[in-house]
C-alpha cells in the first residue's frame, strides 16, 4: 500500500530508474505533478494522464507475476487508471487484475478501474449491447474483478448485430436509446460511476448524448480511440468538437501502434513480438505492406529527433500523444518492467515538445489532418 502522508502520495513518486519494485525517487515540481492528472472529459473524475492497459498482456503474453510487477510499478509512480475488458483473454485479464488489487490491499477509492462490454461468451445473448448483456455482462465482470463497481464501463464498439451506420435515424435512435438506458441503469444501481464509448463514430456519440438529454438519462463522458503518430483524424478533428460541445473526453490506446513505433519491426518480425503471435496476422501484414515500409522510413527520421531531445522513440511518441489537450489519458501496454519504466519516462519528455518540434514531426509524418476549427491539437 502506498504511503498515506501528503508528501509521499503517488503523484509525487518518480518514474523508476531501476526494475526494483522497492526503489523510486520523487520528480518534478507541484505544478508538473498537477499536470500528471487530468479530468476525464468534462467530468469531475481525475485520472492519471498515463494508464495501464491489459490487452494481449494480462492472461496471455505475460505471467501473473509479471502483471503484478507492472501494476505495482505503475501504481507507485502515480498511475491510478487501469483498463481491461470482458473479452481480454476470455475474462482472464479481469481475474488477474482483480486478484492483484485484492492482494496489494490498495484502497479502492485510490483507483480508477475501467472495463468494456461487448463480447462476453459464446451464446448469442452473451455479446452485443442489448440491455440484457450490458447488465449481465457487467455483473459478471465485477465478479471476475472482485469489485463492487467499476469507475467507467465502456460500450466496446457499436453493436454490429443492430447496425447503426447506414440505418435510418429513427432506427439508430431506438438502438442507442436502449444502450443509454442500460448504462444509466448500471450507474444508478451503483455498478459503475460513469460510462463511455469505444470505437464509436462522432455521430453515434452525439446521438447518445441527445438521447440522454431528451429522456433525462446519463450521457457518455469519454470515447476510447486509437491514437498515435500514424492515426490522427478522429482524435484531432472529430473528438475535440465533441469535447467542446458536450464534454466527451478521449482515452487513447495503442500510442506505439501495436509496437510498430518502437522500431523493433525495422528488420522483420522478431520472435515473441506481438506480430508473431497467433491471431495477429493482420498486424504482420500491416508491417510488411508498402505503407508499413514507408512508416519505418519515417520512424528513422523521427528517431533522430528523439535522440536530439535525449529520449527514446517510444517516449517521444507517447509524449506526442499527451501534448494533445483533448486527451485525458493515454493507455500503455507493456510486457516487461523495462518497457513500462521507459514508457513512463514520456512525462519528462512532454515539456520538450515545443511548437517547433511538433511542426518538425508534422513535416516528417505528412499526415496532419485538416481542421477548420483550431482546438490546439
Amino acid at each position: 500500500m502506498y504511503p498515506e502522508s501528503a508528501t509521499d502520495s503517488p503523484a509525487r513518486l518518480s518514474v523508476r530508474q531501476t526494475g526494483s519494485p522497492s526503489m523510486h525517487y520523487r520528480y518534478g515540481s507541484p505544478k508538473s505533478q498537477k499536470r500528471f492528472y487530468r479530468n476525464l472529459g468534462k467530468s469531475g473524475l481525475r485520472v492519471s494522464c498515463l494508464g495501464l492497459g491489459t490487452w494481449v498482456t494480462f492472461g496471455g503474453q505475460i505471467t501473473d507475476e509479471m502483471a503484478e510487477q507492472l501494476m505495482t510499478i505503475a501504481y507507485e509512480n502515480g498511475i491510478n487508471l487501469f483498463d481491461t475488458a470482458e473479452v481480454y483473454a476470455a475474462g482472464k485479464a479481469e481475474v488477474i487484475l482483480g486478484n492483484i488489487i485484492k492482494k496489494k490491499g490498495w484502497r479502492r477509492s485510490s483507483l480508477v478501474i475501467t472495463t468494456k462490454i461487448y463480447w462476453g461468451g459464446k451464446a448469442e445473448t452473451e455479446r452485443g449491447l442489448s440491455r440484457k448483456h450490458i447488465i449481465e455482462g457487467l455483473k459478471t465482470s465485477l465478479q471476475r474483478l472482485q469489485l463492487d463497481y467499476v469507475d467507467v464501463v465502456f460500450a466496446n464498439r457499436p453493436d454490429t448485430n443492430t447496425p447503426m451506420e447506414g440505418a435510418p435515424f429513427s432506427c439508430r435512435a431506438f438502438i442507442i436509446e436502449e444502450i443509454v438506458r442500460a448504462m444509466t441503469y448500471v450507474i444508478n444501481q451503483g455498478m459503475s460511476m460513469y460510462w463511455g464509448t469505444s470505437r464509436w463514430s462522432a455521430m453515434e456519440i452525439m446521438e447518445a448524448y441527445s438521447v440522454a438529454r431528451q429522456f433525462n438519462l446519463i450521457p457518455p463522458v469519454c470515447e476510447q480511440a486509437e491514437y498515435h503518430l500514424f492515426q490522427r483524424e478522429k482524435v484531432e478533428v472529430q473528438l475535440p468538437e465533441l469535447y467542446h460541445k458536450i464534454g466527451v473526453g478521449a482515452m487513447t490506446w495503442s500510442p506505439l501502434a501495436c509496437g510498430i513505433i518502437t522500431g523493433k519491426y525495422e528488420d522483420g518480425i522478431p520472435m515473441y513480438s506481438r506480430a508473431s503471435l497467433k491471431g495477429y496476422q493482420w498486424l504482420k501484414e500491416r508491417i510488411t505492406s508498402e505503407e508499413g515500409r514507408r512508416q519505418q522510413a519515417k520512424l528513422k527520421e523521427i528517431l533522430m529527433v528523439a535522440e536530439r531531445l535525449g529520449c527514446t522513440l517510444p517516449q517521444l511518441s507517447i509524449a506526442w500523444c499527451l501534448r494533445n489537450e483533448g486527451v485525458s489519458s493515454v493507455l500503455l501496454g507493456a510486457s516487461n518492467t523495462e518497457q513500462l519504466i521507459e514508457n513512463l519516462g514520456a512525462i519528462q519528455v512532454l515539456p520538450k515538445l515545443t511548437a517547433q518540434v511538433v511542426t518538425e514531426l508534422d513535416s516528417i509524418l505528412g499526415n496532419k489532418p485538416y481542421n477548420k476549427k483550431d482546438y490546439r491539437c
